[in-house]
């Protein structure tokens, strides 16, 4: 996965390594609740601080693609390609769909407390989901395993949104060149070879809603894309408590973009 460095980072030990902004950096693990990812740059491979990079779409995510869109792209495909999209049903949610070969069959992504699942299996990002079955069959009757789509500019009609958002950018990718103006973030402190929680850089009290926000769960705060939530936990890396539209719930914090003062 690549991402673009929002600041520059001057390691501070052995197994950092340092980058400037601008960069591209290719992460290559991101470890569950951590601060810190681990990547590759010019061959060498170490720590980095989460909070000074912006993660880059990945190429299988085709943001609005319709259910009859992704099966023109995908029909006749090698069995296994996939894409993922923002879900027509049920707006704010996602949904896989993959090429069986001589069809293409479409997997709902259920999402609660920003744990993702399409079967008894539950992941805290897309990513990690997608990953998961491209070494595990998806498919129950028969062996179907996730594969990247070929480089064809065909099968990507349009841009995909972020799924992943950084609170240091807006959602256009435009915007990496003013957020590049910003200060740099405080460096989340670690000790050699080990990585600890993400530790708070500021305390937003408001959220900016990036999308509909529609559980089912009546713990779950429900809101609509544009609302302002006022943040009243954000302890949890999964799921932040705030209250919107008079009620109070919990949501998954990548719907929301942080607005700081």
């Amino acid at each position: 996965m690549e991402a673009v460095a929002l600041f520059s980072f001057a390691a501070s030990e052995p197994d950092e390594i340092s980058f400037q902004k601008g960069d591209v950096v290719k992460v290559t693990e991101m470890e569950e609740d951590s601060c810190w990812f681990t990547a590759e740059i010019q061959g060498k491979r170490g720590f980095v601080p989460e909070n000074y990079l912006y993660l880059l779409p990945h190429a299988w995510f085709a943001g609005s693609v319709s259910r009859l869109e992704a099966e023109q792209l995908l029909r006749w495909q090698e069995t296994g390609v996939f894409l993922v999209r923002e879900s027509e049903s049920a707006p704010g949610e996602f949904s896989l769909s993959v090429s069986y070969g001589d069809r293409v069959e479409h997997f709902r992504v259920l999402e609660g407390g920003g744990q993702y699942c399409i079967w008894d299996k539950s992941f805290c990002s897309l990513n990690r989901l997608v990953d998961f079955y491209r070494t595990h069959s998806i498919a129950v009757e028969r062996v179907v395993r996730l594969k990247d789509p070929p480089s064809s500019p065909q099968l990507q009609p349009h841009p995909g949104r972020n799924p992943y958002p950084n609170p240091y950018k807006s959602t256009s990718q435009e915007s990496i060149s003013s957020a590049r103006r910003l200060s740099p973030p405080s460096q989340p402190e670690r000790e050699p070879s080990a990585r600890l929680p993400k530790p708070v850089v500021e305390k937003p009290r408001l959220a900016h809603a990036l999308c509909d926000y529609t559980p089912s769960h009546t713990a779950h705060l429900h809101f609509r894309r544009g609302d302002v939530i006022d943040l009243l936990d954000c302890s949890d890396s999964l799921s932040w408590r705030g209250r919107c539209r008079g009620r109070v719930g919990i949501f998954p914090p990548e719907y929301v973009q942080l607005l700081f003062h």
